[in-house]
């Protein structure tokens, strides 16, 4: 199992992260935000908030996180359609 490493926010909904194996890539995590426990992450300054929680996901301090996995495969997802700003 990968665990993120590194993790920056580089816009509203879109996370720059590096995981134990090496990978780096870009992740648009929008299509998971906007109801429930969600809808606090709309908020461009509350997801500017996400962090590394123990075991390699990331998380809000309302308590949604996604697992390292899960944000794997967006980042390989992404970075087939948008090869240029996978390594960035």
């Amino acid at each position: 199992m990968c665990e993120v490493k590194e993790l920056r926010v580089v816009a509203p909904y879109r996370l720059w992260a590096r995981f134990s194996d090496g990978f780096m890539g870009m992740i648009d995590v929008s299509r998971y935000i906007g109801k429930g426990l969600t809808a606090d992450l709309k908020d461009p300054a509350y997801f500017a908030r996400a962090f590394i929680e123990p075991g390699g996901g990331i998380a809000w301090p309302n308590g949604y996180d996604i697992c390292p996995n899960l944000l794997r495969n967006i980042a390989v997802a992404d970075s087939a359609v948008h090869p240029s700003v996978a390594t960035r």
